[in-house]
Order: structure tokens, then C-alpha cells, then sequence
């Protein structure tokens, strides 16, 4: 994937940078309670200032539906950024109009401002031209840092692109450099990993994955269904019986382009859903009709290894198990430990990404030892799913 990155930029002095980050942080009567994306977004604004630009950042901030939101105000943030980043930080109530325009004028070179919520305007979620076109008038150039928000055609994410000259910032870029490496152009063999509770929501996402890579592994309460679709009985597992068919179709379209599709050999199971519920290791065939299945058993684990062991790049997304649940989390911490181990040995590019695949990571302790491990759910999904990224396409060189 060829797309434009900073250093493709030229010489940037003088010039204001619009640069889209991910501000849509968690926060608790007006303080961020945890500055991941805050911290994400520094290599980009120093990497920029450095080179002499001032800074004019863009964000969301929850679902104000077009209209002024006080709660959903980027003002607390300017400061919580500017924590981070070791540098003052100011604020304009909005993101369009001369007032911002005269802001941005009155920073000093390398200056540093963020704008308020893009999303105070009905026409940002719309790709709204009128307003993308007001927005560019206040930059030189257009910085999108964003990924987790490439999945939509935004004026803030996509739209800009259009109209002024588009590059990647430093996340974005290593976001994009990360995927390449799993699913664009992977050394082979490619061993994907996909588990979490409902075929339902991941069915293109299974679809595409069977036409790209060697392995499939399914896991989680998705392998219910698969098991079930081979007619073995599963309890009272969260199962989605209406969708045998479905997996039976995933099956075949993976039989066709030559992808090994792997499910649980044996199973943990339990009467009840809570941590430490009395539990037993059994065979796919012998799941009582009031148990059901919450993890993995040790022989799949064992084979899923096996098959780390034979592939070059590993894909991904979603637990084995109910991870929450001690000790249900026992096939994911183990399969999680054990890619770690072949990622810092340089043995396997490991890439993984998801609400639940991160936090099952870092359960685990191994997400640092992990070649990447993306924090943008809807975005990761969507390119693992094969659809477009508008906020991607408008980056290509």
C-alpha cells in the first residue's frame, strides 16, 4: 500500500498542519481517566512542530448529532493534552469561522491548538463539502493520525483529503505499515486467529479471512456454532443454532481457497457462568445437556502452538473463552503467551487488534511483545473484513 507520510511533506515552516487525532478519550467529571490516545497522537504534533509547523488539531468527542453538547466539549482535553505533550495547548470553541481562523494566526511557530468538536457540526458525519471547504481554509496541509475513525467518510477523516495535500501522521503510518505486513503482503504461511461470542457479528470478517490466509482458528462462543453445524451437541453454550448454515457456507468457501479451518479438540466446561464455577476438561461429544462450553481445553491449545509454529504471520482478533472469568481465561492467556514468545524471538509478525483482543492481551501481560497491537475496534474490523477505508483511500499516493 503506497500512501504519503510527513517526510513526503517537503519543508513545512510557517505552514499550518490540520491534523486529525483521537481525542475520544475516557473521561469522569471533566478529567481524561486514561490519556492512551492522547499520549498516541504526541510523535505526530513534535514530529510537526520540529519542522516548524503550527498544529491545528481535529477531533470528535461522543455523539453530539450536530448540535453544541457542553458535556461533549474538547475544552477539558486541551489541557490533559498539554500534560502530555509538555507544551501549551490552546483552545478555540470551535472549528470553523474567522475567530478560529485568527487563533490559529496568533500562535507562535511549532504553536499548538486544538479546535472544538468537529462533530458540533451536523455536516462532519455527512461529508459535508460546504463545510470541509471551511475547514481547509484555516491549513496548509492535512495530517490524518486517526486510524480508528478510517472506517467513515467523514469531512475530518476523509473529505479534507480532498482538499488540501494528505499524509499519514507517525500512528497512522505505523497502523498502516502493521497491516501490510499481516494481510496486504504477509510472508506466508498466514495463520489467523478469530474468536469472541457471535458468528452473527463477524460473518464478512469470517468470509474474507477463508479467501486470504492458510489457518483459521475460530474460538470463543463463535466455535459453538461451527461445532454445532458439525452436529456435535454443546449444552446450553451460547450458541447461534439459526446460523449452522452460515458456517457450514464459511466451511466450504474456506475449502475452496485451500484454508485449514481449525476448531476446539476439547473443551472446558461448567453448570454455571462465574469465576471459579466448578469446571471439567472434556471431548467435543461429551457436553452434558447442562453444561456449557467457556474454554478451550489444552489439546487445542496444544494444537493452535503447533500450527504458530508452522506460520510465518498471525492475525488476530478475539478471545478463546470467557477471559473475564478466572479460570476460563486459561486457553487465550496461554495462546496469547505463546505468540509472544515466537513475536520477541522473531519467529512470527504477530498483529492483533480489538476491544477484547487488546484487553485479553494485556491480561495476558504480552501485548508489548507483539509486533502491533491495534486500539481501533470498528477500523481493525473493517480492514480485516476486506471493505474500504475512506479515511485510508484518501491517503494514497
Amino acid at each position: 500500500m503506497n500512501f504519503k507520510r510527513i517526510a513526503d511533506a517537503g519543508d513545512l515552516k510557517g505552514k499550518t498542519a490540520l491534523v486529525r487525532v483521537d481525542f475520544n478519550v475516557p473521561m469522569d467529571k471533566g478529567l481524561v481517566t486514561d490519556d492512551t490516545r492522547l499520549r498516541a497522537a504526541v510523535e505526530t504534533v513534535q514530529t510537526l512542530r520540529t519542522q516548524g509547523a503550527k498544529v491545528a488539531l481535529l477531533a470528535h468527542f461522543g455523539r453530539p448529532k450536530g448540535k453544541r453538547v457542553a458535556e461533549m466539549s474538547l475544552a477539558p482535553i486541551a489541557g490533559a493534552f498539554a500534560q502530555v505533550l509538555g507544551s501549551n495547548v490552546s483552545f478555540v470553541a470551535d472549528c470553523v469561522g474567522d475567530h478560529v481562523k485568527a487563533a490559529i494566526a496568533d500562535l507562535r511557530p511549532a504553536g499548538v491548538i486544538l479546535l472544538e468538536n468537529t462533530r458540533f457540526h451536523a455536516g462532519e458525519e455527512t461529508g459535508d463539502m460546504d463545510l470541509a471547504k471551511e475547514i481547509a481554509l484555516l491549513g496548509d496541509l492535512y495530517v490524518n493520525d486517526a486510524f480508528s475513525a478510517a472506517h467513515r467518510r467523514h469531512v475530518s477523516t476523509a473529505v479534507l483529503a480532498e482538499l488540501l495535500p494528505a499524509y499519514a501522521g507517525c500512528a497512522m503510518e505505523r497502523e498502516l505499515d502493521a497491516l501490510e505486513k499481516a494481510l496486504g503482503n504477509p510472508e506466508k504461511p498466514v495463520l489467523a486467529v478469530v474468536g469472541g461470542a457471535k458468528v452473527s457479528s463477524k460473518i464478512d470478517l469470517l468470509k474474507n479471512l477463508v479467501t486470504q490466509v492458510g489457518m483459521l482458528a475460530i474460538g470463543g462462543g463463535m466455535a459453538n456454532t461451527f461445532l454445532a453445524a458439525r452436529s456435535h451437541a454443546v449444552g446450553k453454550s451460547l450458541c447461534e443454532h439459526d446460523l449452522a448454515d452460515t458456517a457450514r457456507e464459511i466451511e466450504a468457501i474456506a475449502k475452496q481457497n485451500g484454508c485449514e479451518i481449525l476448531l476446539p479438540v476439547d473443551l472446558v466446561v461448567a453448570k454455571a457462568f462465574a469465576a471459579n464455577a466448578p469446571h471439567r476438561t472434556c471431548g467435543l461429544d461429551d457436553v452434558a445437556d447442562d453444561e456449557m462450553i467457556l474454554d478451550a481445553g489444552p489439546q487445542t491449545v496444544a494444537a493452535l502452538t503447533d500450527a504458530m509454529d508452522s506460520a510465518k504471520t498471525l492475525v488476530w482478533n478475539g478471545p478463546l473463552g470467557a477471559f473475564e472469568l478466572t479460570p476460563f481465561d486459561t486457553a487465550t492467556v496461554a495462546a496469547a503467551k505463546a505468540a509472544a514468545a515466537r513475536a520477541r524471538a522473531g519467529k512470527l509478525v504477530a498483529v492483533a487488534g480489538g476491544g477484547d483482543t487488546v484487553a485479553a492481551l494485556n491480561h495476558a501481560g504480552v501485548a508489548d511483545d507483539f509486533t502491533f497491537v491495534s486500539t481501533a475496534g470498528g477500523a481493525f474490523l473493517e480492514w480485516m473484513e476486506g471493505k474500504p477505508l475512506p479515511g485510508v483511500d484518501a491517503l494514497k499516493a
